[in-house]
């Protein structure tokens, strides 16, 4: 009398190589996702992927402000003249 293991399955040895692939890349989904979602919650993408504008500079918040007509051509000039020189000044 002969006994058999039947331990025969249609790829299996196929599917046991396969599948801790499948598990990193679960695992790796799943953080993906863990790290993306708190990103955005904590507010460290600073307006991006949000709709909102990147902070203006300091010569664009002085171009508007004049555009706008909050100040004369002079104080204008003046402020662009120091803003440049700061600019130029090593820190």
């Amino acid at each position: 009398m002969e006994v058999r293991t039947v331990m025969h399955w249609d790829g299996g040895w196929a599917w046991m190589a396969f599948m801790p692939l499948l598990w990193i890349a679960l695992i790796g989904l799943i953080v993906w996702a863990a790290v993306r979602l708190t990103q955005h919650q904590s507010g460290r993408d600073q307006g991006r992927d949000r709709g909102q504008p990147p902070r203006e500079t300091p010569e664009e918040i002085l171009d508007r402000r004049y555009a706008s007509g909050e100040i004369d051509a002079d104080t204008y000039t003046e402020a662009r003249e120091r803003l440049a020189k700061n600019r130029l000044r090593p820190r």
